[in-house]
């Protein structure tokens, strides 16, 4: 079983500011791809109405599952998923996001 390390990122809020002016994330059904641990979920999930995150390390799923704050969790699911071969039917998501992922 891999460690997981949690680290600081984006502690000025610039990643977050962003998400939420050019990625239009009121209101809207999003996925995450490559969600992780559910480090940048937590900062937008609020003021979308949906949000799935999907990553292949299940380790990660399970942290992000156990972590996803009390107040998130009747919009915020995670999925043992690849971006390659999405198991969701077309046009289940308004907004997709993929961001340090590589």
């Amino acid at each position: 079983m891999s460690k997981l390390v949690s680290m600081q990122r984006d502690p000025e809020g610039i990643e977050t500011a962003y998400l939420h002016e050019f990625g239009a994330l009121a209101g809207a059904r999003v996925l995450e791809i490559g969600c992780g641990a559910g480090r940048l979920t937590w900062r937008y999930a609020a003021a979308a109405r949906r949000v799935t995150g999907i990553e292949p390390d299940i380790e990660r799923v399970r942290l992000a599952s156990r972590e996803c704050p009390a107040g998130l969790r009747p919009i915020v699911t995670f999925a043992l998923a690849r971006s390659e071969a999405l198991p969701f039917p077309r046009g289940t998501f308004d907004r997709a996001i993929f961001a340090w992922s590589l």
